[in-house]
């Protein structure tokens, strides 16, 4: 559905009389297959937003090549946007006019007839928990409605590739958590390949069968998101000992199981190391200390998260960026 190979984007930015080249993207290469959920994450300015615009045909490469739906983005873009759906961040309805309007309005604007417009805008409407609210402005309704009014109005010509860019942002828990599932269905019933960014790592990890993660304008990172966590190095296990004296025995026999790996940190009270199948480990690990008289006021193993990988491959969380 999707195919880049070595996408570069290039802006000039002035300060005055200076003039300085900055690459946005990158030299990147992307596949995505027809079916497949596909989280696109990246830091603010990894280039995340850029590639995108890309692939929506609203930015021409500077240079390589990019398909999508099977068409050139540079050379057959009208093509391409007749092929998609896209539901911006910021949302594409207006305020007061009538949501089944605006609807209409917009599946007439890919070719449909008004009537076909009507018949699937209000069968979308069923499917998205929007029934009742055909005549309604956007501005009278929350905002998980018309998040999901945004994705009927990407949906309203039957796109085979949809793009999502932040579909929850702003949204309260309950509403991102309803949204996830109309995403979800997107590919279960209707077979669509789902292409979405998000600053949500737990979003990414529910709904995508693959996280692709790009930093300073290239691919870091390409996977499931089991496979992603279980390359990072170990568990992370977090000691709270009841004596500061017994600190530096704690970290001795912690050190033991994680050598290999990223050393032990302290910090107060508390000492912490990943270590590899930490589930076999610790028992082991508390024996040792409870034998050498290192009492714990608390033990805490976690297992690898998205944040932990990004972490590890970009040099910060993607909570900060």
């Amino acid at each position: 559905m999707i195919t880049a190979r070595g996408l570069t984007q290039t802006f000039t930015s002035k300060a005055g009389r200076e003039k300085t080249e900055v690459t946005a993207v990158d030299g990147i290469d992307l596949d995505v297959a027809e079916g497949e959920v596909v989280a696109f994450l990246g830091p603010n300015g990894a280039g995340k937003t850029t590639t995108l615009r890309i692939l929506t045909t609203l930015l021409k490469p500077t240079a390589g090549t990019a398909t999508v739906a099977g068409y050139d983005v540079a050379t057959q873009a009208q093509d391409v946007r007749r092929s998609i759906g896209y539901v911006s961040q910021s949302g594409s309805t207006g305020s007061v006019t009538r949501a089944g309007e605006e609807v209409v309005d917009h599946g007439m604007l890919y070719g449909m007839s008004a009537a076909d417009a009507r018949t699937r805008g209000q069968h979308l409407f069923e499917q998205l928990d929007l029934e009742g609210l055909w005549t309604r402005q956007p501005r009278a309704m929350s905002g998980g409605q018309r998040r999901r009014l945004d994705i009927v109005m990407g949906l309203i010509h039957e796109p085979s590739l949809v793009f999502l860019d932040e579909p929850t942002t702003g949204l309260d828990p309950q509403a991102r958590a309803n949204l996830w599932t109309h995403i979800a269905d997107l590919r279960a019933r209707r077979g669509a390949t789902v292409f979405l960014t998000t600053h949500y790592l737990d979003e990414a990890d529910a709904l995508s069968d693959r996280i692709v993660i790009i930093d300073h304008g290239r691919i870091a990172a390409s996977d499931t998101a089991d496979n992603l966590k279980a390359a990072v190095a170990g568990d992370l296990v977090e000691l709270e000992v009841a004596g500061v004296e017994q600190v530096s025995r704690a970290a001795e026999k912690l050190a033991a199981l994680v050598a290999e790996l990223d050393g032990v940190a302290v910090d107060g009270h508390r000492v912490s190391g990943r270590v590899r199948q930490a589930g076999r480990a610790v028992p082991g690990l508390l024996r040792d200390l409870d034998r050498t008289g290192v009492e714990l006021s608390s033990i805490e193993v976690r297992r690898p998260t998205l944040d932990d990988v990004f972490l590890d491959l970009t040099g910060r969380s993607l909570r900060e960026s």
